[in-house]
């Protein structure tokens, strides 16, 4: 194996054992394989396929429908290209060699024109507050600009993600009262870097070849940042897969550009019941969107789903996210990490009274309770815990 050999021996000294162990582990390989091959520089990732595709016109001279139309069509062309690399056909050797000269206009620069369109008026989230964000903040807190408040090597993700090279982008277009990253999401969502494009790639060039295992887009929320995320893949020259730790509250046209590039799917599964939704984030059909949403995410790329454990919410939200996980999802091909963490932050901590159920951290027996049922279910989660 060699799943350390973009790691410098100043970050390997303090990396967790768990994230050198989990490779061991033959099932975590087996389902994410796509995001170890890719990690490995076994296999090119998405988004280097998706610019070897030829659009073979300028997207920008094409109408939305055409525009779409050839997207699904050259979709098709990607799948194909990533069932050879799965396969072992096309290595990322192979695909140096035969796609040495890029096509002019790929079906990455398709969806560099589709995110574009989707941001102006905005529509790439399921709010559709369809602002002009070049003019006016959106539902999401932020203007069309791209705010990074920080970007470094994480070591306290998911083991099979240590050292991940993770960017913390400024906006969220959820209200959770608990949020721990409220400050970025909330607060102060323009108080970090502008990065374009070109400096966005920049920033992910040198995560990866100074030991990250990928790039890990997180926030606040990602979703409001597409265009410069996609655009910034047309600049990008290393190999790396690309994650997508998200709130999955985005809409389908906004899931058909992330599925071109997305490697490994991180999602935030919070609540199995709408009102817990609109109550602790302010967020209307939770539930109908978010399993959407995983339903398609999870048929293009691996996956690892994340679920905090909530004070008193196991019986509607732990239990029934579980018992959807195991009767819509091939849960022989995913992970689930059964999250302990919560902790009273932001308005919960504010204001305790208001939000009692959630006013204190989560007990061990609840969380136990959860892991007990995900095994009863056939759910896997421990290798990510």
């Amino acid at each position: 194996m060699v799943y350390d050999r973009f790691v410098p021996e100043v970050i390997w000294r303090r990396i967790r054992p768990d994230a050198i162990y989990v490779w061991f582990n033959d099932e975590v390989r087996r389902r994410l394989k796509w995001y170890y091959m890719v990690m490995n520089d076994e296999a090119p990732a998405k988004f280097l396929l998706a610019r070897a595709v030829d659009a073979g016109e300028n997207p920008s001279k094409l109408d939305d429908e055409n525009l779409w139309q050839l997207k699904r069509r050259l979709h098709a062309e990607l799948e194909k290209l990533r069932k050879e690399a799965l396969e072992g056909s096309l290595t990322l050797e192979v695909y140096e060699r035969e796609f040495r000269d890029k096509p002019e206009y790929s079906l990455l620069h398709l969806d560099v024109e589709a995110a574009r369109r989707l941001a102006n008026p905005c529509r790439l989230c399921e709010r559709r507050c369809m602002i002009d964000r070049s003019r006016r903040i959106g539902a999401c807190r932020i203007d069309n600009k791209t705010y990074v408040h920080s970007w470094f090597h994480h070591l306290g993700e998911e083991p099979p993600l240590v050292p991940s090279g993770t960017i913390f982008y400024g906006g969220c277009n959820f209200t959770c009262v608990y949020c721990q990253n409220y400050d970025i999401s909330q607060v102060m969502p323009r108080a970090g870097e502008v990065v374009d494009a070109k400096r966005l790639a920049q920033m992910q060039r040198e995560l990866r070849i100074y030991g990250a295992r990928n790039i890990n887009h997180v926030g606040g929320e990602p979703t409001p940042n597409i265009p410069t995320i996609v655009e910034s893949l047309l600049y990008l020259d290393v190999n790396v897969p690309h994650i997508w730790n998200s709130n999955m509250y985005m809409t389908l046209e906004a899931m058909e550009i992330l599925i071109d590039f997305v490697d490994l799917w991180l999602p935030d599964f919070k609540y199995g019941d709408d009102k817990c939704a609109l109550r602790l984030s302010a967020v209307p059909r939770y539930f109908e969107i978010v399993t959407r949403n995983i339903r398609i995410a999870v048929e293009h790329g691996d996956m690892i789903i994340r679920h905090l454990v909530l004070p008193n919410h196991i019986e509607c939200c732990s239990k029934p996210i579980m018992q959807w996980i195991s009767e819509n999802l091939p849960v022989d091909r995913i992970l689930v990490n059964i999250m302990d963490q919560y902790r009273p932050e932001n308005l919960v901590a504010k204001y305790p009274r208001r939000w009692r159920d959630i006013a204190r951290r989560v007990h061990l027996e609840e969380v136990e309770e959860v892991k007990a049922y995900a095994d009863k279910l056939g759910i896997l989660y421990e290798p990510v815990s």
